[in-house]
């Protein structure tokens, strides 16, 4: 079985010197491609630099970018099975939740995931990833702590992002409580989790650890 690589980035990008680094290491195998799954928006082809550029200086090859609807096409499966690493960006969690993770795409990013490609959340993206997709009243359109279902690569823990900018402590210790979570991690903007086989390998910047008692 191949190892499993797992980002979580607690904001918007780019990647940290450590994480891109490794991320691009990781995703340099077999077809060097990264693939960025985002929800697109006016500007969106200059933004998508602030993903893939340090990749570049790092050894990344080619970069494809794809957009995300409430149904994903053929091409879009067959262009993202082509990639040696996933980014999943940053935006309204809501959405990227309802086109990723109880879905065909969804299936596909876990498959590939579990056969040692690696895969990077940004923000929500990071949100989405774990078994439970924890999304705070902030983030919320109704201002509603949502507790639903996420893609599932990670299990038994609570993830916050943008944790000192959205003063999320109480609500990550609220989520650990519901969730029944052994540990939450607080990720800071501009700083992110590495974990090999869910575990973390290491942390790059701000990271907020909080413990089952």
């Amino acid at each position: 079985m191949s190892d499993r690589h797992l980002f979580l980035m607690g904001g918007s990008p780019p990647f940290g010197e450590i994480s891109g680094r490794k991320f691009a290491e990781l995703s340099s195998a077999s077809t060097n491609k990264v693939a960025v799954l985002f929800l697109e928006r006016e500007g969106w082809i200059n933004y998508m630099d602030k993903y893939t550029r340090p990749l570049k200086q790092y050894g990344v090859k080619d970069c494809t970018y794809l957009p995300l609807s409430s149904s994903s096409s053929a091409s879009l499966f067959e262009e993202l099975l082509c990639c040696s690493g996933i980014i999943i960006g940053g935006g309204e969690t809501e959405k990227y939740r309802s086109f990723i993770a109880e879905t065909g795409l969804g299936e596909c990013i876990r498959k590939m995931y579990w056969e040692g490609i690696p895969v990077a959340g940004f923000s929500a993206g990071a949100l989405i990833c774990p078994e439970h997709c924890i999304i705070p009243p902030v983030d919320t359109p109704k201002k509603q702590h949502l507790f639903l279902n996420g893609l599932g690569l990670i299990r038994d823990c609570a993830i916050s992002v943008h944790f000192t900018k959205w003063n999320e402590r109480e609500n990550l210790k609220a989520a650990m409580k519901r969730t029944g979570a052994s540990v939450g991690y607080g990720i800071d903007d501009g700083a992110g989790i590495y974990f090999t086989n869910e575990i973390p390998a290491f942390k790059d910047g701000s990271i907020h650890t909080y413990k089952k008692i």
